[in-house]
């Protein structure tokens, strides 16, 4: 009698699981290549990259440094250079300024939505159309007083009926200082918490807990936070809001959620009073004190971020650690007199950067001691807002025209770009920005807007090469202000 048990995937040979993978996606043939020996053999394949390295640069060939690596690493190194935004000549679409004449303060990139806020009022653009040249827009006008926070959340963690269609959906939640938080999809509120009792100042980036019990925390200048349920329906039997914890006596500024346990929440008082609150302790109530660590800093907070157990706090001109198991500073692990402007963490790495005054530093807390790696010279002004991935460090500031781009791995300027068309000419200076994979979004104080999208960009940007390769344990240099070191690779 023959084998009846079932066939297995791992029962082709390579060659047969080269050519079905060729049908997947980048991103399915990677997490492929973690499944088991057999299917990483066969996703590391030549025939399967060479695939997709002619569907992504049809006209071009694998040739010189590229050819050298083999197709996979060619393909990998090729797409990193564009992640990097080395390229001159991104798709740019420019949107002038209306008649507020005012920039936009926050600006959030979702997929294929685009959310600014300004005082009070939303503006949603698909990007999808505004790549295409409609610029048509939507504002979101129910908020009485200005936006606060903007974070997004999956439509999955809601009530809401959903098809097949849109469960990748997300669902835009923000909060304003007219003491409402409101949820909105498909261009219209869905769902408004009311409880404070003032202006909510910020909201969790992430969801805490697991299951159906996942809530968001949010902050408010009343001193509370609350802990809110997106998936309840709103009515008697069902409230949105969860608890509400005490402790804080002045306005709550900034929330993070821990990563090695998620029901934990840190926040930042105006007082630079830092409490660490466990959702899973809250009682049947709603009214909890379940704090279960204290602690203080120097100077007013800037930003704070939580990874895996570190808690860190840009306050006043230094970042410090601290251990959320033990509610212990750890150490000072960046000074950056006079002050800190803004304050970005590479989630997956040791690596973080300071925005300070001319200048963004870079980080590494595996260093013992309080010295920056490196600087990125050449801003004019304060950088207030920072960009930071595995491929780049985005840099930008109110009193500059230009949005200065580095490598993360080396600290190399990669580019440098206008925050819209032609502000160097109308001195039209940096608003707000966001940056999603290869798309960045800027603004100018006008209320001018730049979308920029390097997908099909052509023209490479590169550096001399007697530069050093990388800035890493080597001593500072300000060689990095000379725009002219760009030059055009044809």
């Amino acid at each position: 009698m023959g084998d009846s048990s079932p066939a297995k995937i791992t029962d082709l040979n390579d060659d047969a699981l080269a050519h079905c993978a060729r049908y997947l996606s980048v991103r399915d043939v990677i997490n492929m290549s973690m499944a088991s020996k057999s299917l990483k053999r066969a996703s590391y394949s030549d025939s399967i990259w060479t695939h997709y390295f002619r569907e992504r640069w049809p006209n071009e060939a694998i040739l010189g440094p590229l050819e050298s690596l083999g197709i996979r690493e060619a393909f990998v190194a090729k797409q990193v250079e564009y992640l990097k935004f080395k390229f001159k000549d991104p798709l740019t679409v420019e949107l002038n300024g209306d008649e507020i004449d005012k920039g936009f303060e926050q600006i959030l990139l979702d997929n294929d939505n685009l959310f600014l806020s300004r005082g009070s009022t939303i503006r949603s653009m698909q990007i999808r159309h505004l790549a295409s040249g409609d610029y048509s827009y939507v504002n979101l006008n129910d908020h009485k007083a200005r936006i606060t926070c903007m974070r997004t959340f999956p439509l999955t963690e809601t009530s809401f009926v959903r098809s097949e269609s849109n469960r990748d959906d997300n669902v835009l939640l923000t909060s304003s200082s007219d003491h409402t938080i409101r949820l909105w999809w498909k261009g219209s509120c869905q769902r408004c918490f009311k409880g404070h009792n003032g202006p909510v100042t910020t909201i969790s980036e992430k969801l805490l807990g697991d299951g159906s019990g996942k809530v968001f925390a949010s902050g408010g200048e009343d001193g509370t936070l609350r802990l809110w349920s997106l998936s309840a329906s709103g009515k008697r039997r069902q409230p949105s809001l969860q608890a509400t914890l005490y402790g804080h006596e002045k306005p709550i500024k900034f929330l993070s959620v821990a990563g090695h346990k998620n029901t934990l929440v840190a926040s930042i008082a105006n007082d630079s009073k830092v409490r660490v609150w466990d959702a899973a302790s809250v009682s049947s109530s709603g009214r909890s004190s379940c704090c279960v660590g204290m602690a203080s800093v120097q100077g007013s907070a800037v930003s704070m971020k939580c990874h895996e157990s570190w808690l860190y706090i840009a306050a006043g001109s230094s970042v410090v650690s601290i251990d959320l198991r033990t509610m212990q500073k750890a150490n000072t692990i960046a000074v950056s007199p006079p002050k800190i402007n803004s304050f970005a963490m590479l989630p997956s790495s040791s690596l973080f950067c300071t925005g300070g005054d001319g200048k963004a530093m870079l980080w590494d807390t595996r260093r013992n001691s309080s010295e920056a790696v490196t600087e990125m010279v050449g801003h004019k002004g304060r950088i207030t807002q920072l960009h930071m991935d595995q491929y780049k460090i985005v840099t930008g500031g109110p009193e500059d025209v230009n949005v200065g781009v580095w490598e993360t791995d080396t600290a190399v300027k990669a580019n440098s770009l206008e925050c819209c068309e032609q502000a160097r000419l109308f001195n039209i200076k940096f608003s707000a920005m966001a940056v999603q994979g290869l798309k960045m979004v800027t603004c100018g104080d006008l209320g001018n807007i730049c979308y920029r999208d390097f997908y099909t960009a052509t023209l490479p940007i590169s550096k001399p090469k007697d530069k050093s390769s990388s800035k890493f344990w080597t001593s500072q240099s300000d060689s990095d202000n000379d725009d002219s070191d760009y030059e055009e690779v044809d």
